[in-house]
């Protein structure tokens, strides 16, 4: 038997990691430094936890909530929405309280990228809340006080005015005592891009409450983006850190579709199919882009959510292609980068808490984050990140697109679009796939339902109530007229197929069965990713430690000696 996907579970697991991994002592504030790898296993606070993660977990962990339809787990959201409401300052910006591990207290126009979101959810949800309406107003309302306009072009063969706003931030962080002082800055370079990651939340702050000054500064920081920066080639080709540049991506698509300008969309698009040609089939997506030796690189999971939430918004736009894309990369790398057994992590809980660092039973918290840098077959837990704040923050937001997209309507009629176990007030669906091709669909009222056409959908059969039926189709979908309590079953081949593929300059075999990938070669190590077998332990202990038997090939046997 294979492990089913499940969103609802890789949600479940999320939520225990956001509400376990936090510091009482400060108000559930998050940590976001996990060294899995020292012994004893640690976790311990960085500036950045009452920075970009208030508003990255909260969103994170409403996200999940929402997936489960759970109020468990409100203490730690009411923690960080009082986080979220502190630290406000100058131009409308969120700063950084001074906790002793903090050391300049500034706030990045990167991480207003995640607190915007934050207060974007807490606006719709809470629509009263006057205090979130200010911040949300008065952040949007700074940060265009803030840029730079440029408006005439001086060049050799005289001036010209600009035709469209284009505005910059002067650097990538504002001081809390000093503002903008140019002899400090994050030093992460591609500042326009870091700076534009902000974009897709003033979109939003648009699209729920018409606010003007949030569309102005949209779009003049993306025709800087788009034009002076040069971050991007005539083919949107790019250098650099692919969570940000995917991110912006996203929000080009959505800003293109809100206003009608094709030429965002497009080039949207082609910043996804870029990223998609450096991305494997089955969603791992590289950190950087032509930065690193390709075989250094790494899959940061908040590159896979900006891929899966771009694909949202391009199918939106009528590019039905990707939902291949969507479904595969969230039904492999996505929950293949969370963490689910945690038997190799060494904890001492006689140990007491410090200021600002936990030993505290690191090994069950730490179940259901997420890495931030995974080989395709594997997590290394020496490397920085091996698990990483921000990823769980942003998992949870893929996780709902997926959970939201899994059944959309579409010209009056229900279609699976990605099929797993999920009851909607029309529907309930009912999947097997790995193990057997067949998805079932048990019609709540009346209606028009039916499944998204795939290629790994081979010779599929239809049966209404057991009897064999012929569907209405376009090509693209198979459609049915069910009534209240019909049963429509979709049966189809499904074999080991295995493909090989070149990922960061190296050749992987993936075995597909249906959409999902239940081996990949070369297996990997210290934790090796896609034991998909459910009766396979999740780690891979040193042969050392290990009695083996004939079933060596699949990992430790009853007789483990590791714990």
């Amino acid at each position: 038997m294979y492990d089913k996907y499940s969103p609802y579970e890789s949600a479940r697991l999320v939520h225990h990691y956001i509400t376990n991994m936090v510091d009482k002592a400060y108000d559930n504030l998050p940590y976001w430094l996990l060294l899995p790898n020292k012994k004893p296993a640690e976790a311990a606070h960085c500036r950045v936890d009452d920075a970009e993660l208030v508003g990255s977990w909260y969103e994170g962990l409403v996200c999940a909530m929402r997936i489960l339809n759970t109020e468990e787990g409100a203490d730690v959201k009411a923690s960080l929405r009082r986080h979220l409401m502190k630290s406000w300052g100058e131009h409308g910006l969120r700063f950084c309280e001074p906790y002793p591990w903090t050391h300049t207290v500034h706030a990045s126009f990167h991480e207003m990228g995640y607190i915007l979101p934050a207060i974007n959810l807490i606006t719709e949800e809470y629509p009263d809340d006057a205090e979130a309406e200010k911040r949300a107003s008065e952040l949007v309302r700074g940060m265009r006080s803030l840029v730079i306009e440029r408006k005439i072009r001086c060049f050799w063969s005289g001036d010209s005015p600009e035709t469209v706003p284009i505005y910059e931030f002067p650097n990538d962080i504002y001081l809390k005592d000093g503002g903008f002082d140019l002899t400090r800055h994050t030093g992460r370079g591609e500042q326009a891009i870091r700076n534009a990651v902000v974009i897709p939340a003033l979109v939003r702050r648009y699209e729920l409450k018409g606010d003007e000054v949030a569309l102005d500064l949209a779009v003049g920081l993306t025709n800087y983006v788009l034009g002076p920066s040069r971050y991007f080639s005539y083919k949107m080709e790019y250098f650099g850190h692919v969570h940000s540049a995917v991110w912006f991506a996203s929000g080009l698509v959505k800003l293109g579709q809100l206003i009608g300008n094709e030429e965002y969309i497009k080039k949207g698009k082609a910043i996804y199919d870029f990223t998609r040609g450096m991305s494997s089939s089955f969603g791992w997506v590289p950190e950087y882009a032509r930065w690193h030796d390709p075989s250094e690189e790494h899959c940061e999971t908040c590159c896979i959510k900006d891929m899966i939430v771009c694909a949202h918004e391009l199918i939106e736009c009528g590019y039905d292609e990707y939902w291949d894309d969507m479904n595969k990369f969230a039904r492999n790398q996505l929950v293949e980068n969370q963490v689910t057994y945690t038997g190799y992590v060494v904890c001492d809980n006689t140990k007491p808490d410090e200021d600002g660092i936990t030993y505290r039973e690191i090994d069950k918290r730490m179940i259901g984050g997420f890495t931030g840098g995974s080989e395709p077959n594997s997590i290394s837990l020496t490397r920085f990140r091996s698990i990483a704040g921000c990823c769980v923050g942003t998992a949870p937001v893929a996780l709902k697109t997926v959970w939201d997209d899994a059944v959309t309507q579409e010209n009056g009629a229900y279609i699976v679009n990605i099929p797993f176990d999920k009851e909607t007030d029309a529907l309930t669906m009912r999947s097997l796939i790995p193990d057997e091709g067949r998805v079932e669909l048990t019609a709540k009222k009346a209606c028009k339902a039916g499944l998204r056409l795939y290629d790994w959908l081979v010779l599929p059969r239809f049966a209404v109530n057991g009897n064999a039926a012929a569907p209405e189709t376009d090509g693209k979908t198979a459609v049915f007229d069910l009534n209240a309590g019909d049963v429509l079953t979709v049966v189809f081949e499904l074999e080991d197929e295995a493909r090989k593929e070149t990922v960061r300059e190296e050749e992987y075999t993936a075995v597909w069965r249906g959409p999902d990938v239940v081996d990949l070669l070369p297996r990997g190590e210290h934790v090796r990713l896609y034991q998909r077998n459910s009766e396979i332990p999740k780690y891979l202990p040193k042969p050392e430690d290990v009695e083996y038997t004939g079933a060596a090939n699949y990992g430790p046997t009853q007789q483990s000696k590791a714990k």
